[in-house]
């Protein structure tokens, strides 16, 4: 049973950081491209960042660009999301997502998804 489980969100500040956690379990974790999504309260869930498989490459939405960075661990089965300079825009129930191909961002593409936690920014 494949699960994908995040942690790491929580309130803060604007102008501060967090680092979220996705950990994986019951797949062949470096086989598959992982990425970020978010969804705040009445949006569409929105792409965050994706670190493809196979050393397919990163890339991320315009929006968080130079602020977040994507990593991930092969070795551990988790893959991280670092979030510097936060802004109360980025207030959203962060979802990491499993995808049995290269770089893809399109939500529709990925098979498994965690629960997600949520990053609260204040002003």
């Amino acid at each position: 049973q494949v699960q994908l489980v995040e942690s790491g969100g929580g309130l803060v500040q604007a102008g501060g950081s967090l680092r979220l956690w996705c950990a994986a379990s019951g797949l062949t974790f470096s086989t598959y491209t992982m990425a970020w999504f978010r969804q705040a309260p009445g949006k569409e869930r929105e792409f965050v960042a994706v670190y493809a498989r196979y050393g397919g490459g990163i890339q991320y939405s315009d929006s968080v660009k130079g602020r977040f960075t994507i990593s991930r661990d092969n070795a551990k089965n988790t893959m991280y999301l670092q979030l510097n300079n936060l802004k109360p825009e980025d207030t959203a129930v962060y979802s990491c997502a499993a995808a049995a191909l290269g770089m893809t961002t399109r939500p529709s593409t990925y098979r498994y998804w965690g629960q997600g936690t949520q990053v609260s920014v204040s002003s």
